[in-house]
């Protein structure tokens, strides 16, 4: 969670809400990290998830292709991989979640208003979808919340 703090922060220096995102491959070796990158990138899908599990897609991609030269090896799922993000995440992200077959979602602060793991919505342990990671809620999350909260205050008073 530390290391998705330090995205999370990274975040914030382009203008960003402070969300940041690790995914572990089943050793517990990070294989990607995500941060938010709507505004510096312009781009509404640009969460801090979507951006990690891109890179671990492709990382394991890679890591498949040196292993095996089969030239069709497109194996997307990241099973076995656990995602730790400083923000519980919204519905988008959670839909993403569930498709890439992310086998643990770990995260900081709960989110009231768009959380889709338990606040608002909870996709991740919908019985009716296909798969279902385990959710570890609250993990640093005063050190979460508080990133959080210090962006919003500084925006307020702007």
């Amino acid at each position: 969670m530390r290391l998705a703090l330090a995205e999370a922060a990274a975040a914030e220096a382009t203008g960003d809400v402070p969300i940041g995102a690790v995914i572990l491959d089943p050793t517990g070796t990070v294989i990607a990290t995500g941060r938010n990158t709507r505004e510096a990138e312009g781009d509404p899908t640009g969460h801090a998830e979507m951006v990690a599990i891109r890179a671990a897609a492709q990382t394991l991609q890679h890591q498949k292709t040196q292993a095996n030269p089969d030239p069709h090896p497109k194996d997307w799922r990241l099973t076995d991989c656990t995602l730790v993000i400083t923000l519980e995440p919204c519905t988008m992200c959670a839909g993403a979640i569930v498709l890439s077959r992310l086998t643990r979602v770990i995260f900081g602060a709960w989110d009231p208003k768009a959380g889709a793991a338990g606040s608002l919505h909870d996709v991740l342990r919908d019985p009716r979808l296909n798969h279902n990671p385990e959710v570890v809620p609250g993990v640093l999350e005063p050190e979460c919340r508080a990133a959080l909260d210090r962006f919003f205050n500084h925006r307020r008073q702007k």
